[in-house]
This record gives structure tokens, C-alpha cells and sequence, in this order.
């Protein structure tokens, strides 16, 4: 087993004490010290549409279109409450200290690799020990970063684990971050709206239409 191999397994496989006040507290630093005042604040305006507080009362995944490395802050802020990421295992890597240090700190704030191609045991397992530490669990089921303002290429893992899990999804929709701005003198716009959940009891086919519905009427994209 390569070097990366054991790196990707120690993360893939993550029990309920790993998601724990600790996370929560190192992701409201990442967002409060770290992303608002270097990348958000000076050249965004941010605003949320939706109330979190609806989001309190259980676990559930936030299912979200993706468009930027912003994203899992944005998802997060949508809601302050913990949360874990499912995130691609190519990041996950360890061929030098700057692969490394990416990946401890990604696994710090609570993401865990997952396996774009197919979905591993390892994945189920470790997202059923985040719901039953209580954390929201984040996962963006176009897979990559889509810039091109549709709604297309959807995978269906996140219907898969909601229904093993028995937790809702609700749909977040991010916009205005297609392209990233570094200017303090013209502020982009993101919205970032909590959309309404939709029941894991759903046939597959209904959720995913669902999900991609409300999705395009948040963000104004086409729906492919």
C-alpha cells in the first residue's frame, strides 16, 4: 500500500469522538478568523436567505451546488451548527508537507475523503458516526466544482446515504462566486439560501428532481 493509500484510509475511516466540540470550535475559527477577513469580507458581500435557526433541530445533509473553493465555508455559515464534509480523496494526499498539511487540516474541520467513483463502506460508515454525533453532514452531489451555471451531473450518493442514515436533505443554493473577485473597491454578491428538505422517504428519481429544482430556482442557473 502506497504512501497515499494509508493516508486516505487513516481519513476515510473516522468514529463518532472525532466529530466533537473541537471541530465545531476549529470551524468557527476557519470561518471567523480566517475566511471573512481574508477572502470574504474585503471583496464580498454575503448574504444569507433562509432562516439557520430551522436547521437545529436534526441532523440532516445539506446538499449544496458546487462552484468554488468557497463553498464548504459558505455551507457551514448557512448554518454554524457542526458539520462534516464529504470531500474528494484527491486531497486527501501526503507526497509532501504541503499534501499534508492541506489534508490534517481539512480533516481538522471535519471532512472525511470519499471516493467519487464509487461509494466505499468506509464512506457509509464514517458518515453514519457524524449523524450520530449529531453533525450536519455536507456533501455537494455534483461531485467537482461546476462554474458553468447549470445544473447537470448529478450523483446520486447523497439520495444512497440519506436513506441508509434516515435523515432529510436540504438543499443549499450558492451563487455569485463563479469567479472569484480580489478587489476592495467593487464587492461581488453571494447568496447563500437554505432551501426547503426534502424526505429521504422519497423515491430516488423525485428526490433528485427535486434537489435540482430547487436548486436552479435559488441560484438562477439552468436546469439542464
Amino acid at each position: 500500500m502506497s504512501a497515499n493509500e494509508e493516508w486516505y484510509k487513516k481519513y476515510s475511516k473516522k468514529c463518532a469522538k472525532d466529530f466533537n466540540f473541537l471541530t465545531h470550535l476549529f470551524q468557527l475559527y476557519a470561518l471567523y478568523v480566517v475566511f471573512f477577513p481574508f477572502f470574504g469580507r474585503p471583496f464580498y458581500n454575503i448574504k444569507l436567505i433562509g432562516d439557520r435557526n430551522s436547521l437545529k433541530n436534526k441532523p440532516c445533509i445539506l446538499a449544496a451546488n458546487h462552484i468554488s473553493y468557497f463553498d464548504a465555508f459558505l455551507v457551514f455559515w448557512s448554518t454554524l451548527r457542526p458539520v462534516a464534509f464529504m470531500a474528494k480523496k484527491e486531497l486527501f494526499r501526503n507526497s509532501s508537507f504541503i499534501e499534508w498539511y492541506v489534508a490534517a487540516n481539512i480533516a481538522c474541520l471535519g471532512a472525511f475523503p470519499v471516493n467519487r467513483e464509487k461509494l466505499e463502506v468506509s464512506t457509509i460508515k464514517t458518515a453514519k458516526e457524524a449523524i450520530k454525533a449529531r453533525f450536519h453532514l455536507c456533501i455537494f452531489p455534483q461531485g467537482g466544482i461546476r462554474k458553468n451555471k447549470k445544473i447537470e451531473l448529478v450523483n446520486k450518493g447523497f439520495v444512497v446515504i440519506a436513506k441508509m442514515m434516515k435523515v432529510d436533505i436540504v438543499p443549499i443554493g450558492i451563487s455569485g462566486v463563479e469567479s472569484y473577485n480580489w478587489s476592495f473597491f467593487n464587492k461581488k454578491n453571494i447568496n447563500v439560501q437554505i432551501g426547503e428538505p426534502i424526505s429521504y422517504e422519497l423515491d430516488d428519481d423525485t428526490i433528485i428532481d427535486n434537489w435540482r429544482k430547487q436548486i436552479a430556482k435559488m441560484t438562477g442557473y439552468e436546469l439542464a
